[in-house]
């Protein structure tokens, strides 16, 4: 990894925060592509790129996955994975149980004023399933909809070569409450989901990662569907002072390397000595880890230790940076976090590793990437319901507002708002 000073090398940590990686030209057309030939031909179109990018067989499999596959699957995996996922779902469901909202009344005079809050009545999932499989990821989706009160919830995910789904994944669709899946990936998914085929109806948003084709794809149909967000690479920051454990910080900044190669893994220290250390340890525990070379690229290519001459520096890059992932290993660490206004999640102490976040802890997982904490948040069960305004008047207050109205509609130029109001005030 690269060691940098802070106060020698302020634009080149200036210019971690404005690198946003953009859409790729070529991937682009090629998912524009994609998109209009499933939203002209329709199941047909999916099949076809299903055939050509996943699976020779999909035509005799059929792009649905069927109860009897889900209940083998179940079967397949191991009791302990069974007991893990059931530990993960309830954290999962009882952190997010906690953001249901609740619906309201304000009474003013003769005006009544109401928020209803509804869940969305049909959403899609999409579930990664290139380079590894992620069961978490189906639990992270399914379980905050289903909280919201979603009565369809419709799974998508890349199969192998001989059309199957990884047995982990499809236990935890079973376990999260999953209604459809569709052994579909790429933007040949967000398609159907976007625009519907034969036997696929369209959904009302798509949540979930993906590589490059499926972050572009959402992208595009947004408007037509909601979406959650654009999700770029993964990305850690780790606030170490000189009393840090270098093989923790190490391996946690591994841990973010191993999913992608565009992934960042940075450190921001305010020792020297620790910043060598993680950096040997970094070396040493990278020879261990089962995917070195996707980490070593990761590293090589995003991999970077910042040494400043404060924490509160350290609070004033993190809140620059805004990343996905915080991991905070000082002395007084919530103290830290009081200074910090941008992060996805926010990690204390030694302890608090963000692997928990990953799987157990309850707190969702799918985050802001690309610095978006600024403006954006972790996936919740408001992503999954919206709000309805209801106002209702009587005439005697009517009559008191109407006047204003007027005055404002006026002002603007709308003449017919103005009407509209003037008319009811010569009524009985």
């Amino acid at each position: 990894m690269r060691i940098l000073e802070y106060s020698t090398n302020v634009r080149e940590v200036l210019a971690l925060a404005a690198r946003r990686s953009e859409p790729d030209r070529e991937v682009a057309a090629r998912v524009r592509e994609i998109l209009e030939t499933v939203r002209r031909e329709g199941e047909e179109a999916v099949t076809t790129y299903t055939r050509q990018f996943d699976c020779r067989f999909i035509d005799s499999l059929g792009l649905r996955v069927s109860e009897r596959e889900i209940s083998a699957a179940r079967k397949l995996v191991k009791p302990g994975f069974l007991k893990s996922l059931r530990v993960a779902s309830r954290n999962i469901t009882r952190f997010h149980k906690k953001q249901f909202p609740v619906s309201w009344t304000l009474r003013d005079r003769g005006l009544v004023l109401r928020q209803r809050f509804l869940p969305l009545g049909r959403v899609g999932i999409y579930v990664p399933g290139g380079k590894a499989a992620y069961p978490s990821t189906v639990l992270m989706n399914a379980l905050p909809a289903r909280i919201a009160g979603v009565k369809e919830v419709v799974m998508v995910t890349p199969c192998n070569t001989e059309g199957k789904i990884v047995p982990e994944v499809l236990a935890a669709a079973a376990e999260s409450g999953v209604t459809e899946i569709y052994r579909i990936g790429g933007a040949q998914a967000i398609a159907a989901l976007a625009y519907g085929t034969e036997s696929i109806r369209r959904v009302d948003k798509i949540t979930g990662p993906g590589n490059a084709y499926v972050a572009a794809a959402k992208q595009m149909v947004f408007g037509l569907v909601g979406v959650d967000s654009i999700a770029g690479p993964t990305e850690v920051v780790v606030v170490a002072d000189e009393k840090a454990h270098p093989t923790f910080v190490a391996a946690d900044l591994i841990a973010q390397a191993e999913h992608d190669e565009s992934a960042s893994p940075i450190c921001i220290t305010t020792s020297h000595s620790l910043a060598r250390r993680i950096n040997t340890e970094v070396d040493r525990q990278l020879e261990r880890t089962s995917r070195k070379n996707v980490a070593q690229r990761a590293f090589d290519q995003n991999g970077v230790i910042i040494v400043v001459s404060s924490l509160p520096q350290a609070a004033e890059i993190v809140n620059g940076l805004a990343p996905e992932h915080l991991e905070v290993m000082v002395k007084n660490p919530a103290r830290f976090a009081e200074r910090i206004t941008t992060a996805g999640s926010i990690f204390l102490g030694e302890w608090a590793t963000e692997a928990l976040g990953d799987y157990v802890a309850g707190p969702n997982h799918t985050l802001p990437t690309r610095g978006t904490a600024r403006f954006s948040s972790a996936l919740s069960v408001l992503d999954f319901m919206r709000f309805t305004n209801i106002i209702d008047c009587t005439q005697k207050h009517f009559r008191t507002l109407a006047p204003h109205v007027e005055v404002l509609a006026e002002a603007e130029g709308l003449h017919g708002h103005a009407a509209s109001v003037r008319l009811r005030r010569g009524r009985k």
